[in-house]
């Protein structure tokens, strides 16, 4: 018999095991050279038991990482003997198809011993701004996207392998941050593994497998019984989402099965994978359906191996969302993101207080900045931003959102300090949030300009663009209507963002993100929201009229409430 733990106790363990990752997620931000994971957050730290199985990860962990390495952390762990691990040894890869998707994500993982016995693993995933290899959405294969790092021992018992380190240095364009981070990740590692090691000695615990075995079945019941809660069935939706110009649209379709507490989501239908860097390898789609269903049916207990149990998943092997070695990745968050969306329109009907509507950060805008200042000193550079977030049926969506993704936007002052580019306008759109009873989230614009002058940069700036929503808005759900639609302007002139863009000095870039689809009938939307949508900039008076059937007074920017009432009821006969 295993140990046993009353409830005060497991809670309080519980806590600390997360606390414990939260530590080394802090640590990173302390220690990591790049702003993109400094300020936008771009990373995810966990640990697992013995075997693999998840026990935490960091409160602000990124869904795309955190699921895809849920999966890839446990093969890995389990493709070697657990007895050739040794304490001070430190593994790194970036394999797109062993975890999370891409190239850029570079995972270190360390195993965890106590009293001379392993006990657990401890593992983190950075998006490192540079992996070298073309940085445009258009390669047509991995070997372009940057170099691919097998699964190999960066430190053996404790001996740094300088020969992994020079290889990676000398085939990225800033190598000095590049290592830096890595570095930031071992650090990361280093501050789990003290921490574990000094709660089991603190708690006179041998090992974390009792409470390992507690923690995940007490979550895999809490989220059985969240599943039983709706009827029994199979609900089905598609996604259409935009490619390069030219182009056949993509399909992703979507059946989610309901069987008691078991749910098998199926992908089957969904469009081939594709030759630009779209595709999606298994782990990050699953990453993103689970997102999508551990969001309805149990959003507050912590993620662990437990919430995944009663959910299993289909994808046809060479579709966009199982694509196989080796097509080009790089760009995968593009279709990857929609999985949560399309979850969500399957299941609206059957849990419509538990979805959203579509979202202007899905997918999220990624710019990769790359190229060499005056002196000649080479710089990159990585922003991501959201749009606006789709309504639910209790709340409006939230402003400039990067959802489903949960990173964070960087701000503008990191962006100028870290390139040569001036920000000249940052600003959310009015009436770029879809109408609805709840009102779509805002998207926003950010106007930036190559300097011309003395301190340009040697030219050309490349911009190599990830990012969605140009021809297809964000749509509204329950009568609700579309947000508005993304933007890429040069100099006024519509660009292509499926590529790499070529800057020279002086050129001017608009960037808009799109808005979130609204949910419910816009007519139904509460008088004073509109007057103080108004009033803030947010929805314009034309808007307020066409769109919410609300007369407002210019001059007291007040509603004319006998005149919405008369203009309300000739649009709801309408």
């Amino acid at each position: 018999m295993g140990q046993k733990f009353d409830p005060i106790t497991l809670e309080i363990l519980w806590r600390r095991l997360i606390s414990v990752v939260d530590e080394a997620d802090s640590t990173v931000a302390r220690t990591a050279f790049s702003s993109l994971l400094r300020d936008a957050h771009d990373y995810t730290c966990m640990f697992t038991d013995r075997k693999g199985r998840e026990l935490a990860q960091g409160t602000f962990a990124t869904p795309g990482q955190s699921g895809a390495m849920a999966l890839g952390i446990k093969n890995l762990v389990n493709k070697l003997p657990s007895d050739s691990y040794r304490p001070g040894d430190v593994f790194i890869t970036n394999d797109p198809w062993a975890l999370a998707g891409h190239l850029n994500d570079i995972c270190v993982m360390s195993p965890i011993f106590y009293k001379d016995k392993l006990t657990s693993f401890t593992a983190c995933v950075f998006h490192h701004s540079d992996i070298g290899g073309r940085v445009s959405s258009d390669n047509h294969d991995v070997y372009e996207d940057g170099l691919f790092i097998p699964l190999v021992k960066l430190y053996d018992s404790g001996i740094l392998n300088e020969a992994v380190l020079e290889m990676i240095r000398w085939n990225v364009r800033t190598p000095d941050e590049v290592i830096g981070d890595i570095r930031s990740q071992i650090a990361a590692n280093h501050v789990c593994t003290e921490k574990i090691c000094q709660m089991l000695d603190e708690y006179n615990l041998d090992g974390l497998d009792d409470l390992a075995d507690e923690i995940i079945s007490r979550t895999e019941k809490s989220m059985r019984e969240a599943i039983e809660e709706i009827p029994d069935g199979i609900y089905q939706a598609q996604g259409i989402i935009e490619q390069i110009e030219g182009r056949e649209d993509l399909v992703i379709k979507v059946a989610v099965e309901v069987k008691g507490s078991d749910i098998v989501v199926d992908l089957d239908g969904s469009s081939s994978h594709v030759d630009w860097g779209g595709n999606v390898v298994y782990n990050f789609t699953y990453a993103y359906v689970f997102m999508g269903l551990k969001s309805i049916f149990d959003p507050d207990i912590p993620n662990n191996d437990g919430c995944a149990e009663p959910i299993s998943m289909k994808a046809p092997e060479g579709s966009v969302v199982n694509c196989t070695f080796p097509v080009a990745v790089a760009a995968r968050m593009q279709i990857g993101h929609f999985l949560t969306e399309i979850i969500y329109r399957a299941l609206a009907k059957a849990v419509p207080d538990r979805v959203i509507a579509g979202s202007g950060g899905t997918p999220a805008t990624m710019n990769v900045f790359y190229g060499k200042r005056n002196d000649g000193r080479p710089w990159h550079s990585v922003v991501i931003r959201g749009g606006g977030m789709g309504a639910s049926s209790t709340n409006d969506g939230y402003y400039d959102y990067i959802f489903p993704a949960n990173g964070a936007n960087t701000p503008i002052e990191i962006l100028e300090s870290d390139t040569p580019l001036i920000v000249e306008t940052r600003g959310v759109l009015t009436d770029s949030g879809g109408p609805g009873k709840m009102k779509g989230g805002l998207g926003r614009r950010v106007v930036f300009r190559v300097p011309d002058d003395e301190y340009a940069p040697i030219p050309p700036v490349n911009l190599g663009i990830q990012s969605g929503r140009f021809r297809y808005p964000p749509e509204g759900l329950f009568g609700g209507k579309d947000g508005s639609r993304a933007q890429f302007l040069i100099n006024g002139k519509k660009g292509n963002p499926y590529g790499l863009t070529q800057l020279r000095p002086g050129d001017v870039v608009i960037m808009d993100a799109a808005g979130g689809g609204g949910y419910g009938n816009p007519l139904e939307r509460d008088i004073e929201l509109i007057e103080n949508d108004v009033a803030n900039g947010y929805v314009s008076i034309e808007s307020a009229r066409e769109d919410y059937g609300v007369v407002i007074n210019p001059q007291t920017m007040k509603a004319d409430w006998d005149a919405t009432e008369k203009l309300r009821e000739s649009l709801k006969k309408e």
